[in-house]
């Protein structure tokens, strides 16, 4: 990455915008962002406190966003459409591979705060993002669990 730095540089430079990466000129990358956005301010809504975004482990984790919901511990994956097709739910799109991926960071965030006793759980937020239209968020509280022999 180090080798694209000064052409990310140049593109921030030239049209004025927070670049954080080449991937940030995608625009589904942008809609991403924007979903996770209104799934935070939802969550918030609903009562939970939005601990932290876009948690990456070193060993291959990650996590959209890590809240609090009263005494437990919630790790969520947030999936975004900017249109209602014949793929289904955004939802879907967590496949049992993308759970071992989640699964992985949740882990290494609890590992992070030093293993505590803790209770927690997996949601999906799902966020359509129509034009023309209002936008939509739907929480799946415990959508997943941690994959089979997997222990915490």
């Amino acid at each position: 990455m180090a080798f694209y730095a000064p052409l990310v540089s140049a593109v921030r430079a030239w049209f004025g915008l927070p670049l954080r990466s080449l991937t940030d000129l995608d625009p589904r990358h942008a809609l991403g962002r924007r979903g996770e956005e209104l799934a935070a301010r939802h969550l918030r809504k609903l009562g939970r406190k939005v601990l932290y975004r876009n948690f990456r482990a070193r060993g291959g984790g990650e996590v959209d966003l890590v809240c609090r919901h009263g005494r437990v511990l919630v790790f969520v994956e947030v999936k975004t459409r900017s249109r209602r097709g014949d793929w289904g739910r955004p939802s879907d799109a967590v496949t049992k591979e993308k759970e071992r991926l989640i699964a992985r960071g949740a882990l290494a965030w609890l590992k992070l705060l030093g293993r505590p006793d803790v209770v927690f759980r997996f949601d999906i937020v799902e966020v359509y993002l129509i034009p023309g239209e209002e936008p939509e968020v739907r929480v799946l509280e415990a959508a997943f669990t941690l994959p089979e022999g997997w222990r915490y």
